[in-house]
């Protein structure tokens, strides 16, 4: 049995751990130099450059859960202030969030991830031989502990067809901006009275919610700093297990072999989430952390004839790697829709698990892995994916406009599968857990997939 790692979440690391996380960085962004394309090293560089490197500072993950900072001071002037013009901006507030397990004193799922002799541990998921070290240490991207929220009349900082990641729960409704997301890579938050983790992966463009409560725990999910097939792998801090982002297992460690439980979450643009939920909460930039929020670190990497990041597997030949699609799977049953299908449908009808379901697709949401900045990515769509059934009856949908229409009643339907009009308005389609992601992963962890076309 091994002790602990001296983990950046639990506590702040000495100036050694400092120079240490700072040369691990320097030689990630030297190996990338030498070896990826120019376009990917672009962005990957930016990101290994202020996230592993700052590891430890004032903004680092030692701050995660602190206050966020207060915004700079204004310099002092003599001009007479007009209060009745002045407005005072509504700072985020925070939410409850439920208690977390303490941490374990038992064997380290990361010590055993590092090569460590490691006594006590369940057999591991995957071989140790396919993970990839993806340059900062574990947390070096940090995640965010202690979210703060903003009404949406008061934000100001995220355009119209910028996506943001949609979850409901409990009847709580959350917005996640991608452009937060894509330099935190988790947030670990309760909506609705429940735990979860709110967790995106710029590599493979996968959005997930997880449960964090696990095997009679509740744990807290940081970034290991190491990579599965080019995606994320989390690691909790109450046991060091691992956790492959993209299916929700456990891979390494106390827990290995158990699976987290998952809730919807929908890649939507700002415009519609905001104007359907104007009661709901969004993820404010106030996250303890110094990030260029709005520019994306990565340019160009959803480029269709690039080939992903630390990726040593085979593309299935179906499609090129970066191909976009929209996935679904249940037990050993997987089915695909590639974008490309969608954009020239915008309805696909099809049955999964025996069950009618409908998945939808609308222009007018940005890539955020395409140009320098977030919202001025290329228009790649968001989808939707529903159950079709409602009240006993199978509805039949045609695009119209910016919505949907069903044959059954002429109720028009948005994105987010609520009724905004006619005989049905206000009644809601179930939605169906889904992943947008690129083809690449999604052959990868889904071998069997079908794809719809």
């Amino acid at each position: 049995m091994t002790g602990k790692p001296a983990r950046v979440p639990a506590h702040s690391p000495d100036a050694a751990g400092e120079q240490r996380t700072r040369r691990t960085g320097s030689r990630c962004m030297e190996r990338m130099a030498r070896t990826s394309p120019r376009w990917i090293a672009a962005g990957l560089l930016a990101a290994v450059a202020l996230s592993a490197c700052r590891a430890g500072t004032a903004d680092g993950p030692s701050a995660r859960a602190s206050t966020p900072s207060a915004a700079p001071s204004s310099p002092v002037s003599d001009a007479p202030v007009d209060a009745a013009a002045t407005v005072v901006p509504t700072p985020p507030r925070a939410v409850d969030q439920a208690p977390v397990s303490p941490v374990e004193s038992g064997p380290s799922g990361l010590d055993a991830a590092r090569g460590g002799e490691v006594a006590g541990l369940p057999p591991v998921a995957v071989p140790l031989d396919e993970l990839r070290s993806g340059g900062p240490p574990p947390d070096g991207i940090p995640p965010i502990d202690a979210p703060t929220f903003l009404a949406p009349t008061d934000v100001d900082f995220l355009a119209d067809n910028e996506p943001v990641l949609a979850v409901e729960i409990g009847g709580e409704e959350r917005a996640y901006p991608v452009q937060i997301l894509i330099w935190h890579e988790i947030v670990n938050d309760t909506v609705g009275g429940v735990p979860v983790a709110v967790t995106y992966c710029p590599l493979c463009n996968s959005a997930v919610a997880y449960d964090r409560r696990v095997a009679g725990r509740v744990v807290t999910f940081g970034t290991s700093g190491l990579l599965w097939n080019s995606s994320l792998v989390m690691y909790d801090r109450q046991t060091d297990t691992l956790w492959s982002h993209f299916t929700g297992a456990g891979i390494v460690g106390l827990l290995a072999g158990t699976d987290l439980e998952t809730f919807s979450v929908a890649t939507v643009p700002w415009r519609v989430w905001r104007d359907a939920h104007p009661d709901g909460l969004v993820l404010s930039r106030q996250t303890g952390h110094r990030r260029d929020y709005g520019s994306n670190p990565y340019p160009g990497y959803d480029d269709l004839t690039s080939r992903p990041f630390l990726f040593e597997g085979e593309v299935d030949g179906r499609y090129t790697a970066m191909t976009r699609v929209v996935g679904l799977h249940d037990g050993d049953a997987a089915v695909a829709v590639p974008l490309t299908v969608l954009r020239s449908q915008r309805v696909v009808a099809a049955s999964f698990r025996d069950r009618p379901i409908v998945v939808w697709w609308a222009p007018g949401t940005t890539s955020a892995l395409d140009a320098g900045s977030v919202a001025g990515g290329a228009d790649v769509g968001a989808t939707g994916v529903f159950s079709s059934v409602l009240d006993g009856r199978t509805l039949v949908f045609r695009p119209e406009g910016d919505g949907f229409v069903d044959r059954e009643t002429g109720s028009t339907w948005n994105l987010l599968g609520v009724a905004t009009a006619g005989p049905l308005a206000g009644r809601r389609l179930e939605p169906i857990v889904h992943v947008d992601t690129f083809w690449f992963a999604w052959a990868t962890f889904r071998p069997a997939t079908v794809v719809v076309r």
